[in-house]
């Protein structure tokens, strides 16, 4: 299948359970690099449900985060600066 905006995806059908488990299926696992004990997260945004890896929640927030702050402010800088100061001030 092929989205409007270009992007390729896939549409995978599986059951819930009685529990209420998802099982994702093997062709999903392995786009997602993800196993057995691995942690995912759910997200539900507009009555839509995404399943996201860590590190896709994390690229995620760093690109976030990262279009909020000058490129050229270096927020490791910025705290020790700001730690040296409240030591000065002690």
């Amino acid at each position: 299948m092929e989205a409007t905006n270009g992007s390729e995806y896939k549409v995978f059908r599986t059951k819930i359970d009685s529990s209420g488990r998802v099982v994702l299926p093997s062709d999903l696992r392995t786009a997602m690099h993800v196993s057995a004990g691995d942690t995912v997260q759910i997200v539900m945004e507009a009555g839509t449900v995404q399943i996201k890896t860590q590190q896709q929640a994390l690229r995620e927030a760093q690109e976030y985060f990262c279009k909020t702050i000058p490129a050229e402010v270096r927020l490791v800088d910025e705290l020790l600066r700001e730690r040296r100061e409240d030591a000065a001030r002690e």
